[in-house]
């Protein structure tokens, strides 16, 4: 399917069914969400990497507008719905300060390997363990995907772009596999560094040699 929609560039990576919440300040994106509140349609969220405007980007449905200010201002609830590409930006729209695009809906298949992603969960855990951060989601464990955890592993925006592209659930786990099999040596090393620094100076009971 092709169609328009307006878009809300920004660098940030929107993924599917992602909880995402926006401070709007500039009347054009003022205008945006009110007619999008209007309308009860989606926009788009297109990547923005470098100062460049990306090809691939997600819908984004607003869920709630949380405050308003005097000028206009808004804080946002929003959700990540399906993925698209840019085929097309229209740069002015006539009656409208925002931009808008022609896109078209690369299919996406959301079936992956259960197995491999508790290994996935498991690495982000133990990722989330040598950064001594904690995540709660608002789902179990069991019925995590690679989407879930991605934002959550540690991955540049260059690489969530790149995540963003693959469009079969088995390719992002794959993906987050690499990644995690890059990372965790890294940060296993640096906590062995750090157990290091910490013991210098305590009593340590260590083995002696012995000289045959």
């Amino acid at each position: 399917m092709t169609n328009f929609i307006p878009i809300f560039p920004l660098s940030v990576v929107v993924f599917p069914e992602e909880q995402l919440n926006l401070h709007i300040f500039e009347p054009r994106y003022m205008q945006l969400i009110r007619e999008t509140a209007a309308s009860q349609k989606p926009f788009g969220i297109p990547v923005v990497v470098d100062n460049r405007l990306q090809e691939w980007g997600a819908l984004v449905y607003l869920e709630e507008i949380v405050r308003v200010d005097e000028k206009g201002a808004m804080d946002i609830r929003t959700r990540g719905g399906d993925l698209f590409r840019i085929l097309e930006v229209i740069r002015d729209i006539p009656e409208k300060l925002y931009s808008g695009a022609i896109v078209n809906y690369p299919e996406n298949d959301r079936n992956g390997d259960p197995g491999i992603m508790r290994q996935l969960v498991q690495q982000m855990r133990t990722l989330h363990d040598y950064l001594e951060v904690k995540k709660a989601f608002r789902k179990d464990d069991h019925l995590l995907t690679a989407y879930d955890i991605a934002h959550h592993s540690g991955l540049t925006i260059y690489e969530e772009y790149e995540f963003l592209q693959l469009t079969r659930e088995r390719q992002r786990q794959e993906y987050l596999k690499r990644h995690f099999e890059k990372t965790l040596p890294v940060f296993e090393k640096m906590d062995h560094l750090k157990q290091r620094i910490r013991m210098n100076g305590h009593f340590r009971a260590l083995d002696g040699f012995d000289i045959k």
